[in-house]
């Protein structure tokens, strides 16, 4: 057995590498190398019989691992919406892991069911959405659409007569999904685990910036779920709520947005762009995009709070909470206290740090975005947002540029495909980034573009 003494060792020996490691982040490659890849492979051996020491486990896994690791929390990584963790909520993602609390319900956890409670509060604050709703901090906007979907769903079957939980779906009534032409794969996912089927998803028409069309909107009515967009994955752009929710509501149907990352927009100076979402009954956003906390921290969040409840309960004889408690709000019943991160990450910047981590980011996107486009570069978005969809003279270059800046070592930004032709997507979310990186950028994609022909 692990002695007391041991423990605290091998906790301490883990801190300092962690250390280690951040300090490494300025110079570390964003994108790890071949050999390094190549020796993570020697982890790959037999279960093995006997167990070795704790510390000698920790020493493989930092000395084989660490080198294989994206630098996705430094400040030249621009793939995927992803920003670094913030000291804060960094600080605290340990202090929780320290707490190790089952974090289901006030009886399991007082501490962590108060501080996601204040969590939620300002979250819905923040984002300038209804102060009644319901927040349930979830593993990832996959699972929070899941279960945001699954009230939607539970409640216009309820409104109609129909016991969705004791009779589920067999002979009920159909309810229908309108999606965009350009909605996100998590969200299709999760239509399609709940088994709306993917070929009866009814698509509405997008314009040129990946937008719903009100004009070319599917009919609807008190059966449809219509699952709108804050922050089109590629352009950054949002569906005109303004128009489309009131007809919506007005039909009598659900309206869901999936705002991973373009939600926090209602934080910043760019309000605007998200003008009327908060019409709609439920949302869902991720923490590790733009608020820059550890990853597994998103949220469902639902106008109905007992729409939510009702569809995510899982109290049993053993062990009931309100119906607020985080068990009844997802899909976990054993969980950890993810929304600590958040809360203080949120603690940390306050209203006004958090506008200003978002504003500097949409300021130094349309920086990058002038100057390629002054290098002659296609950006092919308005940049209205955080994200630079770009494309070279033709496809060949497009992608040779985009992995000679992976091989680099300097950046990472990931491939995409926009109006069926290669391109790729820089993401600025970090609040590390400084304007010296997105120079750093620049420069290099410029020089890529002289030396590569097209």
């Amino acid at each position: 057995m692990t002695t007391h003494t041991e423990e605290r060792q091998l906790l301490s020996e883990a801190d300092q590498r962690g250390l280690n490691y951040f300090d490494s982040l300025p110079t570390r490659p964003v994108f790890p190398n071949s050999a390094a890849l190549t020796t993570l492979n020697s982890l790959d051996q037999p279960f093995a019989e006997q167990g070795e020491a704790a510390s000698e486990v920790l020493r493989r896994l930092d000395e084989i691992a660490s080198p294989a690791t994206v630098s996705s929390n430094s400040s030249r990584y621009f793939g995927f919406v992803i920003g670094a963790t913030l000291p804060a909520a960094a600080a605290a993602e340990r202090l929780v892991l320290a707490w190790d609390q089952c974090a289901s319900s006030y009886d399991n956890s007082p501490a962590a069911d108060v501080i996601e409670r204040i969590a939620g509060h300002w979250v819905l604050d923040a984002l300038g959405l209804p102060a009644s709703s319901a927040v349930g901090f979830g593993t990832s906007a996959t699972a929070c659409t899941l279960a945001c979907i699954a009230a939607a769903r539970r409640s216009l079957l309820q409104r109609k007569g129909w016991d969705f939980d004791g009779d589920g779906l067999m002979g009920a009534p159909e309810v229908r999904v309108v999606v965009s032409a350009s909605v996100h794969i998590t969200v299709k996912k999760a239509l399609r685990v709940l088994g709306f089927g993917t070929n009866r998803l009814i698509i509405a028409a997008v314009d040129e910036h990946g937008r719903i069309d009100p004009q070319h909107l599917p009919p609807l009515d008190d059966l449809c779920i219509l699952c709108l967009q804050a922050g089109e994955v590629n352009t950054g752009e949002f569906d005109p709520f303004a128009t489309l929710i009131p007809s919506a509501k007005a039909a009598g149907a659900w309206v869901h947005v999936d705002g991973a990352f373009g939600l926090w927009a209602r934080a910043s100076s760019s309000a605007q762009l998200a003008q009327g979402v908060e019409q709609a009954d439920s949302w869902t956003t991720d923490g590790h995009k733009w608020l820059n906390t550890p990853y597994d921290g998103a949220m469902a969040i639902c106008r109905d709070a007992d729409a939510l409840a009702q569809a995510m309960n899982s109290d049993a004889a053993y062990a009931t909470a309100s119906k607020d408690a985080q068990k009844n709000l997802n899909l976990e019943f054993s969980r950890r206290a993810r929304g600590v991160p958040i809360w203080a990450a949120l603690a940390s910047l306050g209203r006004e740090g958090l506008r200003n981590m978002i504003d500097q980011h949409i300021r130094q996107a349309r920086h990058l975005a002038k100057r390629l486009r002054a290098a002659g570069y296609q950006v092919l978005n308005r940049v209205v947002l955080n994200q630079v969809l770009v494309r070279a003279d033709n496809d060949q270059q497009t992608i040779a540029i985009r992995l000679a800046a992976q091989a680099s070592g300097q950046v990472w930004f990931g491939p995409t495909v926009w109006q069926e032709r290669p391109a790729f997507r820089l993401s600025i979310s970090s609040w590390r980034t400084t304007d010296a990186d997105i120079d750093l950028l620049a420069e290099l994609l410029i020089a890529l573009k002289q030396d590569i022909s097209p």
